[in-house]
């Protein structure tokens, strides 16, 4: 009995399958994916040859050239935490909705009375904010609000990093995070008295180890560590 000719030719593979997942896919990033927000000042740190890297779990402090001061907390649950005390503290309310946007915010420089129309404007309309004086850090009156933040921002921050080692302890989960630590960047042309300033706010609350942010010689960012 004779065989049938097979007939001759390579295989062909259809692509369809994959190019619809690949759009699927990209469709998926863009709508799910979150932009990070500009900052609202931006500083040129003075160089330095050293270079350790800035731990993810962190609490900045800048100081632009103009000595203003603005505040940033890297944990978005800790900063909205920390929203909700001061707004106790100074009785200024702020919405649910607010306060989660305000996670999203990279840092902040103006008075807690003026935030929540600073929390609703527009990113655009961030960037000419008025009025962006920093955050108020009179020694002398109660208005110390720099200080406040930093004192909320850390035992809020570190709350958070402890909830977070006891639930991977609990599930016998690897836990790969830094406790929070303490930052201080400021421009190059800032006058010392202002980071002198800054450093009595972090002293006043007996935080005696942070870090000065520098720029690398040649390009990139860096921290020296301070106690």
């Amino acid at each position: 009995m004779s065989k049938k000719p097979s007939k001759g030719g390579a295989p062909a593979l259809d692509m369809t399958p994959m190019v619809d997942l690949a759009f699927l896919l990209v469709t998926f990033f863009m709508l799910t994916a979150s932009f990070r927000m500009a900052e609202p000042v931006s500083v040129d740190p003075p160089s330095s040859i050293g270079q350790v890297d800035l731990p993810d779990n962190h609490l900045m402090v800048t100081i632009d050239e103009k000595g203003r001061a603005f505040f940033g907390i890297s944990n978005s649950t800790a900063k909205m935490a920390a929203l909700r005390e001061m707004s106790k503290r100074y009785n200024v309310p702020f919405t649910d909705q607010q306060i989660v946007k305000f996670s999203g915010l990279p840092s902040i420089g103006v008075d807690l009375k003026d935030l929540p129309r600073y929390i609703d404007a527009g990113e655009e309309e961030r960037k000419n904010f008025q009025p962006q004086r920093g955050i108020p850090m009179d020694t002398i009156t109660p208005n110390n609000q720099l200080k406040d933040w930093i004192n909320f921002g850390g035992s809020e921050a570190v709350k958070t990093y402890e909830a977070a080692k006891q639930k991977a302890k609990e599930t016998n989960s690897e836990f790969k995070a830094e406790k929070p630590r303490y930052a201080i960047k400021c421009d190059a042309g800032t006058k010392y008295m202002n980071v002198k300033g800054v450093v009595k706010t972090f002293t006043d609350l007996k935080i005696y180890q942070f870090n000065l942010i520098t720029s690398l010689e040649g390009g990139g960012t860096v921290i020296e560590p301070t106690k």
